[in-house]
């Protein structure tokens, strides 16, 4: 049967309201609550929304927006000589966190590229998470937040390279160069092209017309959204260039006020991001992929604090934030769960491969989200002492 759009948003948000109440109750991550309840609802469970393709969709929109509000809380200064500090940790740790995971496939029986591409998905940490996971108004300014976001970011910039590799693999010949140059000449163009529109244009639009709260929001959204999509047409990711847009306003003091009024219109789409993700599971595979999903999501956890404990001592950080940093990027990225849907649409690895990534995606998100809510300041903390924002 098909189901409207406006059914399927009852039900996500009705579903999600009473679930997230069950899970305040039980003090459990609303996180957690979210993928657990599109997996129940979802086509491969109850079936009671079986257009996870459209949610997906919808739900990129707030991945968006998560990256355009980072951008409001970072100093264009503080941001580049963070980048310059850590591009070698960036670099480095993802070789290392490449080459166990490529290790534990080969041990469970995945073919050489199947075993590459579960190494690859695994160098990458969760922006989504990590960022949701700081305090706003504490740690953004902060040292580490700023280590955080730096090592996000490299990574970012890691994932949007072996994606473009994929894409042309599923492209033709023709297609690849200029996959490949254009992203180059494009990062940089963007970036002027951002800070020369905000300091000319888009301040003195907003200072003209400060009074209309309605226009500064209208105004906001569609810079956001512009930057959006002129980073996909110039070989980006349209994340990318919603943060640069972010960056771009975060030196204007209307920066803050955009950043708190936008969070609703994030934490909207967002619940539709982990939703989709619980939703686009086939459960049915979950005792072929269970054991080696397990041994990837712990080895993660256990993994990366240590490296990045290693690899940051080497640019003098204390143990504690070094500590911090690595338990904060403990998971695997969402990036991870689009190498695995790309690269079983062209054939390099079966679906039950594709489904070992998606599954330790999963739980290390919940991992990770367990362990910095029990032990670092966050906005979704169980304990008041540690609950920040």
């Amino acid at each position: 049967m098909e189901v409207s759009i406006v059914h399927s948003f009852f039900l996500i948000f009705a579903g999600a309201a009473v679930i997230a109440t069950v899970a305040l109750y039980t003090r459990q991550p609303l996180i957690i609550a979210y993928i657990a309840l599109g997996a129940l609802l979802g086509p491969y469970a109850l079936s009671l929304i079986n257009e996870p393709k459209l949610m997906d969709e919808m739900s990129h929109i707030g991945i968006i927006f998560l990256l355009f509000l980072l951008g409001l809380d970072m100093q264009p200064s503080h941001l580049l000589n963070m980048l310059k500090k850590a591009s070698w940790v960036a670099l480095l740790s993802s070789i290392a966190f490449a080459g166990v995971g490529y290790s534990i496939a080969l041990a469970f029986g995945y073919s050489q590229i199947e075993s590459s591409i579960i190494g690859i998905a695994m160098m990458f940490s969760s922006t989504i998470v990590c960022i949701k996971l700081l305090p706003t108004t504490v740690l953004h300014h902060k040292h580490t937040g700023e280590l955080v976001v730096g090592l996000l970011l490299l990574q970012d910039i890691i994932a949007i390279a072996v994606l473009l590799v994929l894409y042309s693999i599923a492209g033709t010949q023709e297609s690849s160069a200029s996959q490949i140059l254009i992203p180059i000449i494009g990062l940089p163009s963007l970036i002027a092209l951002a800070f020369l529109f905000v300091k000319y244009v888009l301040l003195k639009l907003i200072a003209k017309f400060d009074r209309f709260h309605e226009f500064i929001f209208l105004v906001s959204i569609g810079w956001c959204l512009s930057m959006a999509v002129a980073a996909e047409y110039l070989g980006l990711s349209a994340e990318m260039g919603a943060f640069i847009g972010g960056v771009a306003l975060a030196t204007s003091p209307i920066s803050q006020y955009i950043a708190t009024h936008l969070k609703p219109l994030r934490d909207f789409f967002l619940v539709l991001f982990f939703f989709t993700i619980g939703a686009s599971f086939n459960l049915e595979l979950l005792g072929l992929v269970i054991v080696p999903a397990i041994i990837l999501a712990v080895t993660s956890m256990l993994l990366k604090p240590v490296v990045f404990r290693y690899l940051l001592k080497g640019l003098k950080e204390d143990a504690s934030t070094s500590w911090e940093v690595g338990f904060r990027l403990g998971q695997v990225s969402e990036f991870s769960l689009l190498i695995a849907y790309l690269s079983a649409s062209i054939g390099l690895i079966g679906i039950e491969a594709s489904h070992v990534i998606q599954a330790t995606a999963i739980l290390s998100f919940a991992l990770s989200t367990y362990v910095v809510i029990l032990n670092y300041p966050n906005p979704i903390a169980i304990s008041d002492k540690l609950r920040r924002d």
